[in-house]
């Protein structure tokens, strides 16, 4: 075995911790974000200073270390909660822009909702949260159709939901949760002015082109259901 008389040392502080994803372990687990300080030794001994290293992520099972921005990946935990209430609020966004008056497209919705994690989802809740909402931004019990359809209260809520998740989707996933909104508008038949424009505003905070948005919502239209 040969001895190693000098080299840099590493000596590293603990920052912060939590839970991440690990792209090396492939799940959920612990981490602890360190910070290095470099040292010149000799003979294991550190002596003197070489300057300090980037951040590190480093998991608490496999102990490989990661760039920072590997925490921004939520957790498997947190994505299906974010896939869920992104599905919810896209619901709720179709129902208010005048499909909560359908028993067929609350029924639709709330089956949409049920498949995405909110098991106990009833069309009577969901036409309770639409008055709700509906009221909040002063639009009465639903949206009027021959007003602006997609107002600025709902537009916030619908890209707050998405935006944050659109990043972690592959293409097919972002489709999948703007053709779930499109089924639920074309439950009792064709698109209204009001639910095309709040499935465009839906599109678009997936981070969809304009082109593929209307191609994938003329193809819904054309499947049958």
């Amino acid at each position: 075995m040969k001895l190693r008389i000098c080299g840099i040392r590493t000596l590293w502080d603990t920052t912060g911790d939590g839970e991440f994803f690990c792209p090396g372990c492939g799940g959920d687990r612990n981490y602890r974000l360190l910070t290095g300080r470099r040292r010149f030794a000799v003979l294991g001994v550190p002596l003197l200073r070489r300057g300090t290293t980037d951040p590190v992520a480093e998991c608490a099972a496999c102990h490989q270390h990661f760039d920072p921005e590997a925490l921004d990946h939520p957790t498997t935990t947190r994505f299906s909660a974010m896939l869920r209430d992104a599905v919810h609020t896209v619901a709720l966004g179709v129902l208010a822009a005048g499909g909560s008056t359908s028993r067929t497209v609350l029924e639709s919705a709330a089956e949409t909702v049920r498949g995405a994690g909110f098991e106990d989802c009833t069309p009577e809740q969901l036409a309770t949260v639409v008055e709700v909402l509906s009221a909040d931004i002063g639009q009465g019990s639903a949206f009027d159709p021959a007003a602006e359809a997609c107002g600025a209260a709902l537009a916030i809520e619908l890209h707050e939901a998405l935006e944050p998740l659109a990043p972690h989707l592959a293409p097919t996933g972002r489709e999948s949760i703007l053709l779930q909104g499109a089924r639920i508008a074309l439950a009792d038949g064709a698109y209204s002015t009001a639910e095309r424009e709040v499935l465009t505003t839906v599109g678009g905070a997936l981070r969809l082109c304009a082109e593929d948005t209307a191609r994938l919502l003329a193809e819904a239209a054309r499947t049958p259901s």
